[in-house]
């Protein structure tokens, strides 16, 4: 990681460097906000797949969608589980 910030010349640039290696570019981030919905979207319960388990992918996706910006109420969320 050190290599990746030994040029920049001060903290800000450090810290700019650093967002940018592990959130990536804006079109980074909008191609990881468009994945996380359409694995939104398409979710669905599996054959043999316990409602836990199931919970278990479900939140994967949500908290992953969260932490891009995009956040759904719980009613959104309630409906989404009842059709999958």
């Amino acid at each position: 990681m050190f290599s990746k910030i030994k040029t920049c010349a001060t903290s800000k640039d450090i810290w700019e460097r650093l967002t940018q290696i592990c959130e990536g570019s804006d079109e980074t981030k909008e191609n990881k906000l468009t994945v996380a919905q359409q694995k939104y979207e398409s979710i669905k319960m599996r054959d043999a797949e316990t409602t836990t388990e199931f919970d278990e992918r479900f939140s994967a996706v949500v908290i992953e969608l969260t932490s891009l910006g995009k956040e759904y109420n719980n009613r959104e969320l309630a409906l989404k589980v009842m059709r999958a």
